[in-house]
């Protein structure tokens, strides 16, 4: 029975051409062994399992050749290649730094190359995990390594280029190693199963490309892997999907299906049994931020090339792109970035992520209420009939009004869309009401049996006109019953503070569709800046207007300081009684006491 070899060794890359997903660098190296312009020092970095050991293996093989190949590779025929692939080559030394690591590793190393080579060119020195030398080490290989012997070159490989010296640094060549990426490692899966006899869908190979993160060597070990429990040499989508304990995409597009219906207990069911499964909550939510980002990143014909999917999952992605918007994308990519963040902080971790579910299937709701739910075609057009016009800010639901949103001195205006309907006659001068907590009770108490005008529920794709529902116009005169309402259905939903009773307690002015009215301070500023959203879709509701806003500010009082010294009393006292004065000056008495 033949032993088994792992595929990471199997087919490990010998020449530069076999290398994958790093042509900038094997090019560099092959121009430098055909022009004779080798430095004396390189230093490759990059990410585990990526070529580092490999590519320095291939250059002092293809440095010491005796017969190179026109394409600058490796002849594997000559004395240095086949002693090189039999592992008894005494021109390259290998030493692996996370094992030999002290100052005596070093000077022993640096003692051998004192002795030049018997045959071949060069006297090769690879330290692999040179980042674990130590600093008293790093230090007896700086002259060596700036001032070596012309036959004697040095290849160092590390996976954590910050913790070497910057004096290491700047004596070495250094080769940046990239990830691989995905496509290039399904490729090359796919010719090591062609050569194995194989037989593997190319969903399944693109899915260990994927979760090998851009690592070769973590790919093959997954493709072992999947091969070993296959019991007819054949790899499927769904059972490589278990092994390696992958969420699958179907899941996240059923819950985006889900939040584009406002179906919340679809959403938490589907969360359910993802959770049944073994996942973990916070590996959901990673993979439902990476699927949004793949859905914004299909809503732009040139941006499609950035998935790195299978073809067929491809198609899926853009079909659910056209029916989501824009904003809505964006305001789920939000909500499910702070879940991401705070995820570590919640203490029932299901109930963080349904929470962050239940807001992302009201995103809809939220948009249609706040006049942003525009499809995309509609967008494009009104910013190409109106280019000269700036281009109006988006409303999502991460900007929409908190405690915590600074809020400017002057409230905004909160526009209501305008319907075709009969003019209206010309409206007078409206008086000002001068009303305090008691008249507001008062109202309360006068309409406490009145029946409230009904509510109407905006559906996704209604557009808000009050216009149309014959409701009566706000005045001055019904404004304060208005707020009466307002104040007391906040206090039966247990949220009314005093605050806003004392704000709305004084005098108010109600022209042309503009309430202004005079605060205290800033605390009522800012409470009337939280509430004014609510305010605005409360009334709304009840009356009809074409536009409304608040104006309020705040009124500068000046500040009466009593008498605190005892010359200040005393002036004070005097400017009362005029004998006093009269007094001071017969008994020479002293008032800075």
């Amino acid at each position: 029975m033949e032993d088994f070899v792992v595929s990471a060794r199997k087919y490990r890359p010998a020449t530069f051409d076999t290398v994958v997903g790093q042509s900038h660098i094997t090019t560099t190296l092959k121009n430098a062994i055909a022009t004779n312009h080798l430095a004396q020092a390189f230093l490759f970095c990059g990410p585990r399992g990526v070529g580092k050991t490999t590519c320095a293996r291939i250059l002092a093989k293809t440095a010491n050749c005796q017969n190179l190949t026109p394409e600058v590779e490796a002849c594997g025929q000559c004395d240095s290649c086949v002693s090189f692939a039999n592992n008894a080559s005494i021109n390259i030394h290998e030493l692996d730094a996370a094992s030999n690591n002290s100052v005596d590793d070093i000077r022993s190393l640096t003692e051998q190359v004192r002795y030049p080579p018997q045959t071949g060119r060069y006297k090769i020195y690879i330290i692999d995990e040179v980042h674990m030398l130590s600093t008293a080490a790093f230090n007896a290989f700086l002259k060596t390594l700036e001032e070596p012997p012309p036959y004697a070159i040095f290849i160092l490989a590390t996976t954590e280029k910050h913790k070497i010296l910057p004096t290491i640094l700047s004596r070495c060549q250094i080769f940046d190693f990239n990830r691989i990426q995905s496509k290039d490692i399904a490729d090359h899966l796919a010719k090591i199963a062609a050569r194995e006899g194989i037989k593997a869908e190319p969903e399944a190979l693109e899915l260990i490309a994927q979760k090998a993160d851009g690592g070769l060597r973590d790919a093959l070990s997954m493709f072992d892997l999947n091969v070993t429990f296959s019991t007819d040499q054949t790899l499927r989508y769904k059972e490589v999907l278990n092994n390696l304990h992958i969420l699958d995409y179907d899941y996240y597009f059923r819950i985006v299906n889900a939040f584009l219906q406002n179906d919340l207990s679809s959403a938490l069911l589907l969360f359910d049994e993802v959770i049944r499964k073994g996942f973990d909550g916070h590996l959901f939510i990673g993979g439902l931020m990476e699927h949004l980002r793949n859905l914004l990143v299909c809503k732009d014909p040139a941006t499609v090339a950035l998935l790195q999917v299978a073809d067929s999952v491809k198609v899926k992605f853009q079909e659910q792109s056209r029916n989501c918007t824009v904003s809505f994308l964006l305001s789920a990519l939000s909500v499910v970035s702070q879940c991401d963040q705070q995820y570590k902080l919640a203490r029932n971790h299901r109930l963080h992520v349904e929470l962050c579910l239940m807001k992302l299937a009201h995103i809809n709701s939220v948009l249609s209420f706040t006049g942003n739910a525009v499809d995309d075609e509609t967008l494009k057009k009104k910013v190409a009939e109106k280019p000269a016009a700036p281009a109006p800010a988006a409303v999502t639901a991460s900007t929409l009004p908190t405690a915590e949103t600074a809020v400017p001195v002057k409230s905004t205006v909160t526009e209501i869309p305008k319907t075709p309907s009969t003019p209206a006659a010309p409206r007078p001068a409206a008086p000002k009401f001068s009303g305090g907590l008691k008249s507001a009770r008062a109202i309360l108490a006068s309409t406490q049996n009145a029946v409230e005008a009904p509510t109407e529920t905006v559906t996704q794709t209604q557009t808000i006109s009050s216009a149309s529902r014959n409701l009566p116009a706000l005045s001055a005169d019904n404004l304060p019953t208005a707020i009466a309402q307002f104040l007391k259905k906040r206090g039966e939903e247990g949220i009314l503070s005093s605050t806003e009773e004392v704000m709305f307690a004084r005098e108010i002015d109600f022209q042309d569709g503009e309430m202004s009215l005079v605060l205290d301070n800033e605390l009522q500023l800012e409470k009337l800046n939280e509430i004014r959203g609510d305010l605005a879709a409360f009334l709304r509701e009840r009356y009809a207007f074409d536009r409304f806003s608040i104006d309020a500010r705040v009124s500068p009082t000046e500040i009466k300081r009593g008498p605190y010294t005892p010359k200040e009393k005393f002036e004070f006292l005097a400017a009362k009684n005029e004998h006093l004065m009269e007094l001071r000056r017969k008994l020479n008495l002293d008032t800075d006491i």
